[in-house]
């Protein structure tokens, strides 16, 4: 009897242990109450990561306890037990430090020369052959409307490097909503899966600061990154001169194991404002563009995390003025090294998911890693049903 009552001892607290438990958590600036944006959130027991919304908002299952890593490159990193989470919803204050003032650094090396190096050296660290589970969130507006949507989960596994990184691609699932115009070229709708990965592997997105032109056209910098002192800040703004469509660039790097964490740039509006408008047919007029990439160290890996791009402009057509915005997000949610098996015939192939038919097997959105604003909710729901 006493051996059958331990047994059922034992199943209860089992049962218990397993149970899964949805938690939600909201970051926010200790100072201004404002909730931060794009901190990751990792979860050590599934080796799940999280990217918090504009909302500061990650919503994850807790099965079992685990620490929690919670990290964003301009605020004091924090790691805590999910046994201190006691309600579903639960809400952490971080330390910024971009208050303070910023220390030069002076070296014989010109920041043109550092960066190349250290796209060189990062190129060399990025784990291949390695395997990346992606979600991906694109948002499509014409002429002011929010008109289109598609996101996936796909699996990519990248089998080469150097200046060539390849990956295959597998889709898991995937939904495409709403309407698009037949003058609405397929390269307007945001990521290219062909060469998504070679572009942010190569860091093709710092081309422009490479340049020899570019040592006349930006004015360069290198400071001790005050929010992290572990980190350097490299910055290139556009010289008081320089003419084009140039952006601002951050490169946020580790000087000592001399690899990029994060890369960020936008054109301000102070050279929107400078740009002479193009009314030649086909011309584009970009008023907003912005991007950041950010790259993951842990222990002997290291790996794209996440990628956030937007992109407005008007575009002159032949008799009409077309105004397009697009808004993407890429995360990956977990990372491996091991290889997986899939016949050829499986692999993804074309160049964005809206042309594929939908695959929906569960509410994946939900299990993504990028957890969806109220506001963002309503604009999906709202093309789902054009």
């Amino acid at each position: 009897m006493n051996k059958i009552t331990l047994l059922f001892f034992l199943l209860l607290s089992s049962s218990i242990w397993s149970q899964t438990v949805e938690k939600e958590l909201i970051l926010k600036d200790i100072e201004t109450n404002l909730p931060i944006e794009d901190a990751t959130v990792y979860i050590v027991r599934t080796k799940q990561s999280l990217l918090t919304n504009s909302n500061g908002v990650v919503v994850f299952d807790l099965k079992g306890n685990t620490n929690i890593v919670i990290s964003h490159t301009a605020y004091d990193g924090i790691t805590m037990k999910s046994a201190t989470i006691k309600d579903r919803q639960y809400t952490i204050y971080l330390k910024s430090n971009l208050n303070d003032l910023d220390e030069i650094i002076v070296s014989r090396k010109h920041p043109q020369k550092i960066l190349k190096d250290l796209i060189k050296n990062s190129v060399a660290k990025l784990n291949v052959p390695a395997r990346l589970k992606v979600y991906s969130r694109e948002f499509f507006k014409l002429n002011g409307t929010y008109s289109y949507y598609t996101d996936g989960l796909m699996n990519f596994q990248i089998f080469s490097r150097a200046n060539n990184f390849k990956s295959n691609i597998l889709v898991e699932q995937n939904r495409s909503y709403g309407l698009v115009e037949q003058e609405i070229t397929e390269n307007l709708l945001g990521y290219n899966f062909n060469n998504i990965m070679e572009n942010y592997y190569n860091f093709k997105y710092l081309e422009p600061l490479l340049d020899s032109k570019a040592l006349k056209e930006y004015d360069f910098a290198i400071k001790i990154y005050s929010s992290n002192k572990d980190y350097y800040l490299l910055t290139a703004s556009p010289s008081e001169n320089a003419k084009g469509l140039l952006d601002d660039f951050t490169v946020i790097y580790d000087p000592d194991k001399k690899i990029i964490i994060e890369v960020s740039s936008f054109v301000s509006p102070a050279i929107v404002a400078k740009m002479k408008e193009k009314s030649s047919r086909g011309s584009r007029n970009i008023y907003k563009s912005l991007f950041k990439t950010i790259y993951r160290v842990d222990g002997s890996n290291y790996y794209l995390l996440t990628s956030k791009e937007e992109i407005a402009f008007e575009r002159n057509d032949k008799n009409k003025t077309t105004d397009i915005e697009v808004r993407n997000y890429f995360v990956t949610t977990n990372f491996s090294t091991k290889n997986f098996s899939f016949e050829d015939s499986d692999v993804f192939k074309d160049k964005n998911l809206f042309n594929k038919k939908n695959t929906i097997l569960t509410e994946y959105w939900n299990d993504s890693g990028l957890v969806p604003t109220d506001e963002e909710k309503s604009i999906i729901e709202a093309i789902s049903k054009l």
